[in-house]
């Protein structure tokens, strides 16, 4: 079931934080090591230390003034933060870290609602790295915790060893494709149900269809496509090459987990938030809610 669309009240008139990226490639050219030499050569480094929004404005301030870098942003980030503050997650898991710029903003709003534990799955070791890092200096290391690997596999890992047994908030800020697939993934394994909430970045901007069409679709609708072989497909037809590509610098081929159909059981209430991009371009979160078991 899903809801209107929303306009985020903040989004009105945001400006350009940083510039569009100016070709290709845009990110994993070694901009994100020398993030962390800018931000420990600052000659107010023990200032910011042990600051988490103090960190972010050094990243903030590198994206602005040295190299675009593809992290969630101010605007979409205060609508997850206020998604944080309203569910109070003991338990909050993010699917791709990129360079910790979500892993600092929403590992901070978690603490400081009352939260125990944020995951952040990241399948680049190096950006998992310049993650660790940061979190560190941010002086949050009692809180996040990263993990390396493909996000299907970090999810079964965690899961199998107890660590993780369910998930309370959940961002989505991957690889686009596996959106729907590793949600499916965690259904299956009881990690969503009644009360979890996701948040899903970039579903306008590069969009979303398959994502979308799932946490918008009624139980009857999912039952439909399990009962006609259409549960573990996987469709990568609403995504274009720089994509579905997107990381084909480090892997020959993305392959998403297509075992799982998932829990159709499951009910969800899903709405857009329209939001905007750090460069200025138009995007939105989706914010879908799991109310009930059928």
């Amino acid at each position: 079931m899903a809801k209107e669309d929303d306009d985020h009240s903040m989004a009105k008139e945001t400006p350009y934080v940083q510039k569009p990226p100016d070709g290709v490639p845009y990110f994993d050219d070694g901009r994100e090591i020398e993030l962390l030499h800018f931000i420990y050569s600052l000659p107010e480094i023990e200032q910011i230390r042990d600051h988490p929004l103090e960190v972010i404005a050094a990243i903030d301030k590198y994206a602005t003034t040295k190299n675009y870098l593809m992290n969630v942003g101010p605007d979409k980030g205060k609508i997850v933060c206020d998604l944080i503050a309203e569910v109070k997650p003991e338990i909050m898991v993010e699917l791709g870290g990129y360079i910790g710029y979500s892993s600092l903003l929403f590992g901070d709003a978690v603490r400081k609602a009352g939260g125990k534990h944020y995951y952040s799955l990241e399948r680049n070791p190096e950006f998992a790295a310049v993650i660790t890092s940061l979190v560190d200096l941010a002086g949050l290391s009692d809180i996040v915790k990263v993990h390396v690997g493909p996000s299907d596999q970090s999810i079964a890992r965690l899961h199998d060893a107890g660590i993780l047994t369910r998930i309370d908030l959940m961002f989505l800020d991957h690889y686009k494709p596996a959106y729907t697939t590793d949600l499916k993934l965690c259904e299956h394994l009881k990690l969503i149900r009644p009360g979890s909430v996701l948040a899903a970045d970039n579903v306008i901007k590069p969009g979303n269809p398959p994502y979308l069409e799932y946490v918008r679709s009624s139980v009857q609708e999912k039952k439909e496509r399990i009962q006609n072989k259409e549960g573990r497909s996987y469709d990568s037809l609403g995504f274009s090459d720089r994509y579905k590509n997107q990381y084909s610098k480090r892997m020959a081929e993305e392959k998403p987990n297509l075992e799982f159909p998932g829990n159709p059981n499951l009910v969800y209430e899903s709405q857009l938030i329209k939001s905007w991009e750090p460069t200025g371009v138009p995007d939105g979160v989706e914010i879908t809610r799991c109310v009930g078991e059928e």
